[in-house]
Parts: C-alpha cells; sequence; structure tokens
C-alpha cells in the first residue's frame, strides 16, 4: 500500500492537519483530530469547544451553509421560543442589542459571527453515506459523496430534526389540494383568504396557525393528543427561566402545579376550547417524554376568539378535504404539516450500541447521553435545545482534549 502524505498549512475545517492519500482506489483522508457530522449549531458549539483546547477537526456538512436548518426550513416569522441567554453558543454571547427573543434571520448571522469568530470552516456538500469503526484499525471510516475520511473520533451532530416527519395520513395522496411540510412553509401571505389545514400543535404548528390567520387564511388546526400549553412569560419573565429558577429551591411537582395555576388564570381553561392537558405536568412531561409544552405567543387568543378553529383528530383524507374522527367532513384550500423533525443517525452510522435503532437517540438519558465506544461521541440529542448542545459540547471537547493531550505527549517523548 502506497501512502503519501500531504501537509495543509491552511486552517481548513478549523485546525491545522496532515493528509494522507492511500492508495486504495478511491481517496482516502486521514485525519488526526475528530470529524464532525453537522455544522448546525450543535456542530459549531462543539467545534468551537475543541478549538479553545488546541483540538484539530474537520465539520462535514451536507448542505451549502451553516445552520442549515434555521436557514433554508425555517418560517420567516420564526422567534427563539427562549429567551437569547438560555440560547447562546459556548464563548461568546448574542449581541447586546438583539432583543429578549431573537428573530429566525438574527439567529443565522448569530451562528455565521460564531463560525467566523472561531475560524471554523466546514467541507461543505459532503453528504455522509456511511460510518463505521474499523475495529483493525482502530479508527472511524466515514464516507461521503466525494471522499473517504479516517478518523479517530467521530462526533455526531446532525442533531434531533434531520429530516421531516411525513405522516402516513389515510388518503393524503388522493388530496387535490397543496399539501406541504412546515419546512416548505415560508409566509402565511400566499395563503391570503384560503381555508388551510394544520397538522400538528407543537410551537411549529401554533406559530404557522397564527402566521396563517394573520394573513387572512381560514385556519383548522388538528389537535389529536393532550398538551400543554403555557405563556411564554409570567409577571414579566420569562416562563422557562422563571421554572428553571424555582427549581433550585422547589420539587418539581410544585413548580408545575404553579406553572399551571399562571397559565390557568392568563390563557384560562384551555379545555373549554378543545385542548385538554396531559394528567401529568409540563416539566415532568418535559422529562419524561422529551415533549416540550406550547409557549403561547398569540394563537391561544385566536382560538378563543374562534379565528383558528381546533379540530380533532384526522380520520383519512378526502378528495378535496378531510374527514375527522368525530365523523365530521370539511374542505380545504391547503394542508400543511406541521409534523416535526426526527433524527436520521440510524441511516448512515454502522453501529448499534450508542445510538437507538428506533429513535436515532442515544440509548443512555440525559446527561449520560454524549459519550459511546470506539471515541463515538454526541451532541445535541438532549431534547433540551440549544442549552442541552453546549452542554454536550464542552462534556465532549473535554474529553477528547484529555485523550488528545495524552496521545501528543506520549509521541513526543518517543520521539
Amino acid at each position: 500500500m502506497a501512502v503519501v502524505p500531504i501537509t495543509r498549512n491552511e486552517d481548513e475545517g478549523g485546525g491545522m492537519y496532515h493528509e494522507m492519500i492511500m492508495n486504495l482506489g478511491s481517496k482516502c483522508i486521514w485525519i488526526p483530530g475528530p470529524v464532525i457530522i453537522g455544522a448546525g449549531p450543535s456542530g459549531l458549539a462543539v467545534a468551537a469547544c475543541l478549538k479553545e483546547r488546541g483540538v484539530p477537526f474537520l465539520i462535514l456538512e451536507k448542505e451549502s451553509c451553516v445552520g442549515s436548518l434555521w436557514k433554508l426550513k425555517t418560517y420567516d416569522r420564526l422567534q427563539l421560543h427562549l429567551p437569547k441567554k438560555f440560547c447562546e453558543l459556548p464563548y461568546m454571547p448574542f449581541p447586546p442589542e438583539f432583543p429578549e427573543y431573537p428573530t429566525k434571520e438574527q439567529f443565522i448571522s448569530y451562528l455565521e459571527a460564531y463560525a467566523k469568530h472561531f475560524s471554523i470552516k466546514p467541507k461543505f456538500r459532503q453528504v455522509v453515506g456511511s460510518a463505521s469503526y474499523d475495529s483493525s484499525l482502530g479508527f472511524w471510516r466515514v464516507k461521503s459523496n466525494e471522499c473517504e475520511y479516517m478518523c479517530r473520533w467521530l462526533i455526531v451532530a446532525t442533531g434531533e430534526n434531520a429530516e421531516p416527519v411525513l405522516p402516513d395520513i389515510p388518503g393524503i395522496s388522493d388530496f387535490k389540494g397543496r399539501v406541504l411540510h412546515g419546512s416548505k412553509y415560508r409566509d402565511g401571505a400566499e395563503f391570503k383568504g384560503n381555508k388551510v389545514l394544520v397538522v400538528g400543535c407543537g410551537n411549529s404548528g401554533m406559530e404557522i396557525s397564527l402566521d396563517l390567520c394573520n394573513n387572512c387564511a381560514r385556519v383548522s388546526l388538528v389537535v389529536r393528543d393532550k398538551l400543554h400549553i403555557l405563556p411564554r412569560e409570567i409577571f414579566g419573565t420569562s416562563t422557562f427561566g422563571l421554572s428553571m429558577w424555582l427549581m433550585k429551591w422547589f420539587p418539581l411537582k410544585y413548580v408545575d402545579k404553579f406553572l399551571l395555576l399562571c397559565s390557568r388564570m392568563t390563557l384560562g381553561d384551555t379545555k373549554r376550547n378543545g385542548i385538554k392537558r396531559p394528567e401529568i405536568g409540563p416539566i415532568e412531561q418535559k422529562n419524561s417524554t422529551g415533549k416540550t409544552p406550547v409557549l403561547d405567543i398569540g394563537a391561544f387568543a385566536k382560538i378563543k376568539s374562534g379565528q383558528i378553529k381546533v379540530v380533532s383528530g384526522i380520520r383519512r383524507f378526502t378528495t378535496y378535504g378531510a374527514e375527522f374522527a368525530d365523523g365530521h367532513v370539511e374542505e380545504f384550500d391547503s394542508v400543511v404539516l406541521a409534523t416535526g423533525y426526527r433524527s436520521n443517525v440510524t441511516s448512515w452510522l454502522k453501529e448499534d450500541n450508542f445510538f437507538n435503532q428506533k429513535d436515532g437517540y442515544p440509548k443512555n438519558p440525559f446527561p449520560n447521553n454524549w459519550k459511546g465506544r470506539n471515541g463515538l461521541y454526541g451532541v445535541g440529542f438532549t431534547k433540551r435545545g440549544l442549552l442541552g448542545a453546549s452542554f454536550d459540547a464542552k462534556r465532549v471537547a473535554e474529553d477528547i482534549s484529555r485523550r488528545w493531550n495524552s496521545e501528543t505527549k506520549h509521541l513526543r517523548i518517543k520521539a
């Protein structure tokens, strides 16, 4: 086997590295530090943490930009659901002039500035087809559409929202109107005057319904399951921030009771408007199932006024509308599937010890969800948003840094 080392002087991928072209019939590149899959917030966070510790790395990103989910697959009116202090990536706060809840465009500009500040330069348009651990060599082999990379450590940072969930509802292929996933929805102006059915009542479904309503569409919102709706702020303070502070002093069940009391005082009894609450409280539900409560920014007022109509689960689609679980049938011009996203890790990562094959999440729950075997790590799979991703990034970088410094020191002594 002929091996030709090539030294690159430019700081490509965020750290200086050496390449080896192996004569195996295809290009094979050796990366001495970790390979990071994904240049979204999780990938950028762990890259910055590695950069601060002097560990070289390479980021592979399938799209042509950082933060591609935010830039390419979100609606225009999107804002961060939590205050900016809970959404900062490590070592760099948001600009002080940004509002408490930054907009989509502001968050994208923050990610781009973050990458520039830490000189993080991903390799774009690198679609990873497979990644597997070669036990005979002791390295990971990562195959993209261009070449193969070999590395000691592999960091999966593709996150919880890698691909859209498209539900298989009976008759949906026969519906003659427009059907699009929330990842394709941009602005309600193009639906003016339309009768629109929104499927999915999480934060995205609620906000898309509000946007449609504000653009003079006639909106029906499918609410199939029980859910918690909370005001985004209580007494002028972030509901999320307040709950985190209360959790330091009181048991979870009492904090949940307080949040539900405040919600009833602010929003009223949601059951009267067709939205039943789960038996367990919002924080307990989040911790046990990962399901996030809706933080209301105005959609529920539209529901109470009748401008957004709550409908039951769909039994089947018809040619021009839908039949619902309660038996009634309505016609619609368009359907927006606000049915969320899922992890796609198991479609390309060839291992079954760390990630669950069923849902693509680490098998171990938070906070022990970040490290697997053979130098495999995960960042951004906590079901705790950007705060959880930052927590993961720091722990992963610290662990790899210790190993990197130990191996580098050993090589220097040996030399």
